[in-house]
């Protein structure tokens, strides 16, 4: 073997480069243990905090479908509650209905009713002022007879 180093240096055999490469080797793969342990240590505690995430979000999750469940039944008996009252005023409606046809009816014969009246006042003022016609005629004639009389 040749020489590597200079004079001051002793001569380093092969065997001794081999244990020297073997000791960096073991030394860098201590080094890459040692990175990969504490690599795994804390994705061991991020899974751990996701894990503890994740429980507490079923937890919240459960108890919103629990108050969406019951949500849902609130609104169904409401629509059912509306459904059943509008059946009522539809009846209600149907009623006061009827109640305007029967007022519209009753505003007619009343209406038939002083058409009749005002007819038969009509004729009934004619038949009065005929009288007050003849009423006076004779009152006239009287008189007349009277001052005959007295004459």
């Amino acid at each position: 073997m040749t020489k590597i180093f200079p004079k001051k240096y002793k001569e380093v055999n092969s065997m001794s480069l081999a244990g020297i490469s073997l000791l960096i080797i073991a030394i860098a793969f201590a080094f890459i243990a040692i990175y990969v342990v504490k690599t795994l240590k804390a994705a061991s505690s991020t899974m751990t905090s996701v894990s503890q995430t994740l429980e507490k979000v079923e937890g919240q999750m459960e108890g919103i479908t629990t108050e969406s469940e019951s949500l849902l039944k609130k609104s169904n008996n409401i629509a059912s509650d509306i459904e059943t009252k509008t059946q009522s005023l539809d009846s209600l409606m149907e009623a006061l209905n009827n109640v305007g046809s029967t007022v519209g009816n009753v505003n007619q014969s009343i209406q038939g009713v002083s058409e009749s009246v005002a007819h038969a006042s009509h004729e009934k003022d004619e038949k009065v002022a005929q009288a007050l016609r003849w009423g006076d005629a004779a009152i006239d004639l009287y008189v007349k007879w009277k001052r005959k009389k007295v004459q």
